[in-house]
């Protein structure tokens, strides 16, 4: 099974029409119909924002792997909203030398430290 089939098995599988998930992607209409209709797939940009909306991990949507949980083992990627606060620091930090990130991370360190966690 192709990534688009598992796409429009999930679909099913939530109740959620292509219109609805359309909008809640920011994805085409036009390009989610061609997925159907020519049997082909997202672009990899799109895939962390279609996991997003179908509450699905990225292993089982590219995989097809169920897992009986619903969810994969313990998950070593995070979906963050780029212009949410965290996306915001993330992306900030991106952009930082590895010399600056290293004291970022002893300042979280100790402060994680002051509040025992």
């Amino acid at each position: 099974m192709i990534i688009s089939e598992r796409i429009f098995e999930l679909l099913e599988k939530r109740g959620m029409t292509q219109r609805e998930f359309s909008e809640r992607t920011g994805i085409a209409q036009s390009a989610i119909s061609d997925w159907k209709r020519k049997k082909t797939n997202p672009v990899s940009e799109k895939i962390m924002i279609i996991c997003e909306v179908l509450d699905v991990p990225p292993e089982e949507l590219l995989s097809g792997v169920d897992f009986p949980d619903g969810r994969s083992r313990a998950q070593d990627n995070l979906i963050i909203g780029r212009n949410t606060e965290l996306g915001i620091l993330v992306e900030k930090y991106q952009r930082l030398s590895p010399q600056l990130r290293g004291r970022i991370m002893g300042y979280l360190e100790a402060i994680a430290a002051i509040e025992g966690k």
